[in-house]
């Protein structure tokens, strides 16, 4: 094979990609078959095969048990904005997360206390296996599911007080920042650090999709004095949402 000339599967597939999106191919519509991609494009089987294995996994298309493989809807993609806090009374655990205006946002938790990971110490500046607050969140958009969240707390921090639960008490449900503050610990900033990797299979059990498509992974931690006082990975499907951050210039 010449230099920079592509492997006859991606030739296929990416002619095959181009059908779909300017609308040849739309949402819904079957995908040609083996033999038919065999006998349009002049190639093999296992051509034919690694070239929708690649639309497969990009998610173009997707396989329907016993009828076939089939375009996908592609969503449009909502913007999740990243701006730091922003006081926002009681929806605040859902605009923390996903601040967008124009969405109704509701979401569950669940919160144990364990030891903390090597992983999760480091990013707390605390011992591995010191006690911390786990708490998992689903988000919903609008009634869908839409972002995952999973924070860590010091129990150093908020053990045997009032925001021990994020979820419960008196400022329960309204964010980091003004829990913190209901117990003198002022937060004075916040980092975060954007990455992206294949989804999990449970991720895509609860948000959808296909394991292994790409996610946005979030990691943001909150600081009081240099202290790390909460971290968070937060998750979102790639197709579906774009982080979008608006930072201050000075």
């Amino acid at each position: 094979m010449a230099f920079g000339e592509q492997p006859a599967y991606l030739r296929v597939a990416g002619d095959l990609r181009q059908k779909i999106l300017d609308g040849t191919l739309p949402p819904h519509a079957r995908l040609p078959s083996q033999a038919r991609i065999r006998t349009e494009y002049g190639v093999s089987d296992t051509v034919a095969l690694e070239a929708r294995k690649v639309l497969m996994a990009e998610g173009y298309v997707e396989g329907r048990s016993g009828s076939g493989t089939y375009v996908r809807e592609r969503p449009v993609r909502r913007r999740v904005v990243r701006s730091g806090f922003r006081p926002s009374g009681a929806a605040g655990t859902f605009r923390q997360e996903q601040a967008d205006e124009d969405v109704k946002g509701t979401w569950e938790s669940h919160s144990v206390q364990e030891p903390a990971s090597p992983e999760v110490a480091r990013r707390l500046a605390v011992e591995p296996g010191d006690r911390v607050m786990r708490t998992s969140y689903v988000f919903r958009a609008d009634g869908e599911p839409a972002m995952l969240s999973t924070s860590w707390e010091p129990l150093a921090v908020t053990g045997r007080t009032p925001v021990l639960l994020p979820e419960e008490g008196p400022v329960g449900g309204q964010g980091v920042v003004p829990r913190m503050a209901a117990i003198d610990v002022l937060v004075d900033h916040m980092d975060e650090e954007v990455g992206a990797r294949p989804g999990l299979a449970e991720e895509a059990a609860v948000l959808g999709g296909v394991p292994g498509h790409i996610v946005i992974e979030i990691r943001r931690t909150y600081y009081a004095s240099g202290r790390p006082v909460e971290t968070a990975d937060v998750v979102l499907p790639a197709d579906r949402f774009r982080a979008v951050y608006h930072l201050p210039v000075r």
